[in-house]
């Protein structure tokens, strides 16, 4: 499989070079810093993607009721009709449920050739490969557990932002997901737990502003309407 992503396991490495040096141009030469800088320039690459998933994400939510009522009208009765049901209120309302996955599915060959990149690297100076506590980002660093913490803590905050709690599904995500994450956090590259750390807060700022300004529109509209019916 490796073998398949090596063009992409030599960009990375490529790029996370180029991004070193930057770090050594600023006299703060480290292939920690790197791979935040990486992780900052991916998220950025993404973020339309990240944009779309998010819009999908609230309308889901949005739609949850009505798609709720469906399901327990024609569940037992016809499941062919309320699946039509529910494509004809994703296609009336533009949403596409497939659309919320589309970063995720950019991400996983980014994580393998990131994996591997951070195997394999060869550090130009490796007294730079440590960061903070982590001896060596390429090796698996399980001190105190607290790449596992930090990766499932962050996991399961940004996961909460988005999650629907009335949909038992997502609920059970929540829970499990963190949990699965810091369990791989203890088994790769510390680097790469750093990667999916950063990339984790950045979703988690973004989430924030983009909630804000979702509220903020809510309460606009729900204002709108009150005015329009004390007329």
């Amino acid at each position: 499989m490796f073998d398949i992503l090596q063009p992409l396991v030599d960009g990375i490495t490529s790029i996370i070079n180029w991004l070193y040096s930057l770090t050594l141009s600023a006299n703060i030469p480290s292939y920690g810093l790197a791979i935040i800088l990486f992780t900052v320039l991916l998220k950025v690459v993404l973020y339309p993607l990240t944009l779309k998933q998010m819009k999908s994400m609230y309308m889901m939510q949005k739609l949850g009721p009505e798609i709720k009522a469906i399901q327990e009208k024609y569940k037992s009765k016809d499941p062919q009709k309320m699946q039509q049901k529910i494509m004809e209120v994703y296609k009336e309302n533009n949403v596409n449920p497939m659309s919320g996955c589309l970063p995720l599915l950019v991400q996983m060959p980014i994580l393998f050739a990131l994996f591997q990149a951070l195997r394999i690297f060869d550090y130009k100076d490796p007294a730079h490969a440590s960061f903070l506590w982590i001896a060596n980002l390429s090796e698996i660093n399980n001190f105190l557990y607290i790449m596992a913490i930090l990766a499932a803590g962050s996991t399961f905050i940004q996961t909460r932002m988005t999650t629907n709690m009335q949909d038992q599904t997502q609920k059970m995500m929540l829970y499990t997901m963190p949990l699965m994450i810091g369990y791989f956090a203890t088994q790769v590259p510390s680097g790469l737990a750093l990667y999916w750390v950063t990339f984790n807060i950045l979703g988690i700022i973004q989430q924030y502003f983009v909630n804000k300004q979702t509220a903020a529109l809510k309460e606009a509209i729900t204002e709108g309407a009150g005015g329009r019916k004390n007329s």
